[in-house]
C-alpha cells in the first residue's frame, strides 16, 4: 500500500483494527496481526498509537463521533420533534451497517478485559450518546410531544438500554427477537409509549 497522509493512515489503522477485533476479539489480536492486515510494519502503528489499548480507545472515541454525526445527518430534515425521535428509534447504531462492527467490538472487548482506561472511554462514549438523546427528548417535551412525567435523562437511558439489548440479541443471531406473532415490534411499542399515535405517523 502506498504512502498515506498521517490522518489517513490513522483512519486506515482504525478501520483495519475494527475488522480484526471483530474477527479475533480485542484480547486475542496482536499489533503484529494488525500490521500485517493493514499492510504496514509494526513501527508504523506505534507512530500513531502508543499501544493496542490506545488504538482501541481511539476506536471507541471515533465510533461515538461517527454515531453523533450520523444521527445529526438523519435528523436534519425532520419536520418536528416527534419525527426526530421516530428516526432516532430506527437508527440503533448497533444494527446500522455504518456503525455496527465497532459497537460489537466494544461490547466484546469489555467482557474480555478489565481496564480502567477502556471503561472510562466506554463510559464517556455512552455519556455523549445519552447527552444527544436528552437534548432531543427535552425538545420533544417542550413541544408537548413526549410526556414530562419522567425526566429526559431517564428516558434516554431507557432507550440506550433497549438499544443495547436489541443489538446484542441481533449479534447473537436470536431469530424473531423484538417481534411478536402478529408482526408488532419493540420499536412500535416504544414509539406508541413515547410519542403516541400510529407508528411511523
Amino acid at each position: 500500500m502506498g504512502r498515506l497522509r498521517a490522518k489517513d493512515r490513522r483512519e486506515q489503522l482504525l478501520d483495519t483494527a475494527a475488522l480484526l477485533f471483530a474477527q479475533r476479539g480485542y484480547a486475542r489480536s496482536t499489533t503484529a496481526e494488525l500490521a500485517k492486515a493493514a499492510g504496514v510494519t509494526e513501527p508504523i502503528i506505534y507512530r500513531h498509537f502508543e499501544s493496542k489499548k490506545d488504538l482501541f480507545i481511539a476506536l471507541v472515541e471515533r465510533t461515538a463521533t461517527r454515531t453523533l454525526e450520523l444521527w445529526a445527518q438523519r435528523l436534519a430534515d425532520a419536520k418536528d420533534a416527534a419525527e426526530r425521535l421516530r428516526r432516532l428509534l430506527g437508527d440503533n447504531p448497533m444494527t446500522l451497517e455504518e456503525t455496527r462492527e465497532p459497537y460489537l467490538v466494544m461490547m466484546q472487548a469489555i467482557t474480555e478485559v478489565d481496564d480502567r482506561e477502556i471503561r472510562k472511554a466506554v463510559t464517556s462514549h455512552f455519556a455523549d450518546l445519552h447527552g444527544f438523546l436528552v437534548k432531543e427528548l427535552r425538545r420533544a417535551q417542550a413541544e408537548r410531544r413526549v410526556l414530562s412525567r419522567f425526566s429526559a435523562e431517564i428516558i434516554a437511558w431507557t432507550l440506550i438500554h433497549i438499544g443495547l439489548g436489541y443489538g446484542m440479541l441481533g449479534a447473537l443471531g436470536v431469530d424473531g427477537q423484538g417481534e411478536d406473532q402478529a408482526g408488532h415490534t419493540v420499536r412500535e411499542l416504544i414509539e406508541r409509549l413515547l410519542i403516541g399515535g400510529e407508528p411511523g405517523r
